[in-house]
C-alpha cells in the first residue's frame, strides 16, 4: 500500500523551510558579527586620526556614534558616513553579475548575502535637520554564510564580485573599506544645482524657525548619480 502523497509533500516543505531559515540565521549571524567589528574597527579609526588631526594643528573633527543595533555613524570634516546593516538576508537576481562567480554557481546557497550599506551626508543636513536633503549610496558590503565577502561601490574594488569565495572578511579588509568610502566622500565634492531646479519655493519653505531648514540640498541635486564604476 503506497504511502500519503500528501505527508510525503509536507515534510518536503517542512525540510525546505528548516534548511532555509537555518540558512538565513547563519547568513543574519555572520553579518551582524562583521557589522558589530565595524563598528568598532570605526570607533578606533576615528580616535587615531582626530588625534593625528589634532597633533596637526587642525580643527576638523572625525568623530564616531552608534546609533543603535543596525547603524553608526562617522562624521569627517563636513560629510557624514551612515553605515547602515539590513536586518534580512537578500538572493542576487539572475541579471547580477555575481552569478559569473564559479563559487556562487556551484553551489546557490554561497549567494545569499547579509547587506550593509554606506550612505554619505552633509553634515549639516543633521546639524540643522535639514529632513529633505539628499545622501547617496557610495558602498555595500555583502557578507554570506561563510563570511566571505564582496563590496560594490565608488572605488571599492579590493574585493569585487570576481574574488568572491576567495576570502573571508578580515579587520583589514574592513580597514580598507572604511579609509575608501571616507576617501570618496571627500573628493565628492557639493555642486551648484541647476538653476532650473531650484528656481522655485515655498512660503513653508522659507517661513521656518531654522534659517533655510527646509531648503532641500544634496551633492548632486538636480543632477543624476550615476553607478558608474560600482
Amino acid at each position: 500500500m503506497d504511502g500519503d502523497p500528501g505527508a510525503a509533500v509536507n515534510a518536503a516543505i517542512l525540510s525546505k523551510i528548516s534548511g532555509k531559515s537555518a540558512l538565513n540565521q547563519q547568513v543574519f549571524d555572520n553579518t551582524f558579527s562583521v557589522f558589530n567589528a565595524l563598528k568598532e574597527t570605526l570607533h578606533e579609526m576615528s580616535s587615531e586620526l582626530d588625534d593625528q588631526l589634532e597633533e596637526m594643528g587642525h580643527e576638523v573633527k572625525i568623530e564616531y556614534r552608534d546609533r543603535g543595533k543596525f547603524e553608526a555613524q562617522l562624521q569627517v570634516a563636513d560629510d557624514i558616513l551612515i553605515f547602515s546593516m539590513h536586518s534580512n538576508v537578500f538572493e542576487f537576481n539572475r541579471e547580477h553579475i555575481i552569478w559569473q562567480n564559479s563559487y556562487v554557481r556551484d553551489n546557490k546557497a554561497n549567494s545569499y548575502c547579509g547587506m550593509i550599506n554606506i550612505y554619505n551626508f552633509l553634515s549639516d543636513s543633521f546639524k540643522y535637520n535639514r529632513s529633505a536633503d539628499e545622501g547617496y549610496l557610495i558602498g555595500r558590503l555583502f557578507v554570506n554564510r561563510e563570511k566571505q565577502y564582496f563590496v560594490e561601490g565608488k572605488r571599492q574594488i579590493s574585493m569585487r564580485h570576481n574574488n568572491f569565495g576567495t576570502q573571508t572578511i578580515s579587520k583589514e579588509s574592513l580597514i580598507n573599506i572604511i579609509e575608501t568610502a571616507m576617501d570618496y566622500a571627500v573628493d565628492f565634492d557639493l555642486l551648484v544645482p541647476p538653476y532650473d531646479t531650484v528656481k522655485v519655493v515655498t512660503v513653508d519653505q522659507l517661513n521656518t524657525k531654522i534659517e533655510n531648514s527646509k531648503m532641500q540640498t544634496g551633492k548632486r541635486l538636480g543632477y543624476k548619480f550615476n553607478s558608474d564604476d560600482i
